[in-house]
Parts: C-alpha cells; structure tokens; sequence
C-alpha cells in the first residue's frame, strides 16, 4: 500500500514584503497518509494549510524535514499525486471531455483511446450529458466534478484538494461532500484535503489533522468515521444529526477559536 509520508517537515518563507527575517510558515510536521485514508487538514487562516498542500504536491520543498512516496524522496510535482483546487483551473477553450483527456494527451494516448477513457469518467462523475459543453456554459458543482475527473483521469495514487468545495453554495457543497466519498472509495486514491469547514471536515475524514497557527503546528489528530458511515448507507442527514456528530462538531469549534481567544490575548 502507497504512503505519502512528511518528517519532521518546517518551512520557512525568506525575507520580503517588509520582513527582515525569514517566516516559519509550518513547524515539524509528522504525517502519514495511505491509500486508505482521508485526511483532511483544518485550522484557521495562517495555520499553513495550503502551504501543507503544497508540499504534499511537491509545488514547494520543505526548509528541513523530507517528503517521500513509498520511501522515495519527492523531487517535484507528479502524476502520482493529482491537485485539485478552489478554482477548477479548467480550460474554458475546451470542452468538458477535452478537459478531462488532457492529462492523457500529455501521456501520449492516442485520441480515440482518450476521449473513451474521458467519456467514461464523466460518466462515473455523474456527467454524460457534458461532455461536449464549453466549461462556461456548466454551473459550479459541474465543473469542479469534470476538474475532479481530469485529475483522476493520470491515475493518481494520492488526490490533493484545496478548498475545492469553497466556492459552491450550501445545498451544492452537502452534494458534493458524498460525491467525493463515493469518488474517494471508487479510485482507491489516497485523499489528502484542505478546508476551513468543520461540518465538511468531519463528514469526509477518516482523520482529522488540527493546525495552530503562526506558526502552523499540528495541535491534535481526530479519527472519525462519519465518511465511511455514509459510504455503508447511512444519510448524511441522519450522520449530522447524531450526538457523536454534534459533540465533536462542538470540540473542533472550540479548539480552534481557542487559538483565535490565545493570539488575541
């Protein structure tokens, strides 16, 4: 089983802006994240959440620590990690389908082979009837489904997502949150997700990593199992009703305006 693993990883921003020393950004962070997990990292604005994202990505190096996939240093971005982020990033010159084939165009796959493979995973995406509308002509739920299906289209053994959910109203998110699930089981892909949404945080994590912030430190890991609960059958509806639910919504709300009261003081 892949392990994406960070070590005692800290980075630090140089000098700039109007800084005459270097900002610590993330401080010894130890994580591990396999192909069973769904990891989501939550804390308030300058925990470094995306900065974490990033790292896994391999968009930035860490300043000390290392950063490995299976015991194999990471040198940069790869197909073995897919990004998805805020903003889909889609391609509004192409349509839903070329979008999502694009990640097999750069991989030499002939065209008539791609364009079946993009088909099928709009279908498994849940959007068929897409594939052949501009992007600009799909809502917000839609394309962040076809930026999901042009990630899982390299095959990624880890899904690295900031934020993807932020931009989508309330009714849409809730959709979303077991799309991914179901996206998440189905790709066998380990799911490394960032969010400011404590609600969203419990109903997808298989764990629940707390920063602090400035710098960002992990405070405490929180198993759940709401995400699975789903995936077994039970409604999202009846899983955000639960007491177990409610406690711990209620545990994440004051653990973290605890570091909000802490750097007000």
């Amino acid at each position: 089983m892949s392990m994406l693993t960070l070590e005692n990883v800290s980075l630090r921003y140089a000098p700039g802006d109007g800084r005459s020393q270097a900002l610590l950004v993330l401080d010894r962070i130890n994580l591990n994240v396999t192909e069973d997990d769904f990891v989501v990292v939550i804390g308030r604005s300058g925990s470094g959440k995306t900065s974490l994202l990033n790292l896994a990505a391999g968009f930035l190096a860490p300043s000390s620590g290392r950063i490995a996939l299976d015991d194999r240093l990471l040198s940069g971005p790869g197909s073995d990690r897919a990004v998805v982020f805020q903003d889909d990033a889609l391609y509004p010159w192409l349509t839903a389908v070329e979008n999502v084939a694009f990640p097999l165009r750069l991989r030499s796959v002939g065209k008539d082979q791609r364009l079946k493979e993009a088909y099928a995973l709009l279908e498994r995406v849940g959007l068929p009837d897409a594939a052949d509308r501009k992007i600009w002509e799909l809502s917000g739920g839609m394309r962040q489904r076809v930026g999901i299906a042009r990630a899982l289209a390299a095959r990624p053994r880890f899904l690295l997502m900031d934020e993807p959910l932020g931009a989508l109203d309330a009714l849409t998110r809730v959709r979303m949150q077991g799309f991914l699930l179901d996206m998440w089981k189905s790709s066998r892909a380990g799911a490394l997700l960032i969010t400011h949404s404590i609600d969203e945080a419990l109903m997808l994590a298989t764990r629940i990593i707390v920063l602090t912030a400035n710098p960002g430190r992990i405070a405490k890991i929180i198993p759940v199992n709401f995400g699975r609960d789903y995936l077994s059958g039970i409604p999202q509806s009846e899983l955000r009703a639960s007491a177990e639910f409610r406690r711990l919504h209620d545990g994440l709300t004051g653990l973290i305006h605890s570091e909000d009261e802490g750097i007000a003081a």
